[in-house]
């Protein structure tokens, strides 16, 4: 692995600690919170798979 992508490694970071971030509302019982990380965990990984096909078309990949 010569080049690394340091976009997917940003939406990995982010889409983990949106995990970590459920995990640490469920044990808070915070339905809030646990909203807002479910959330950006959607964001993460939506843009993430976005960002991969639009590579892959590009020929980047």
């Amino acid at each position: 692995m010569k080049n690394i992508k340091w976009i997917f490694v940003f939406y990995s970071i982010g889409a983990i600690a949106s995990m970590c971030a459920i995990g640490v509302a469920v044990g808070m019982s915070s339905l809030p919170v646990a909203i807002i990380a479910i959330l950006a965990l959607i964001l993460f990984m939506g843009n993430g798979f976005k960002t991969k096909k639009k590579y892959r078309e590009q020929g980047i990949l």
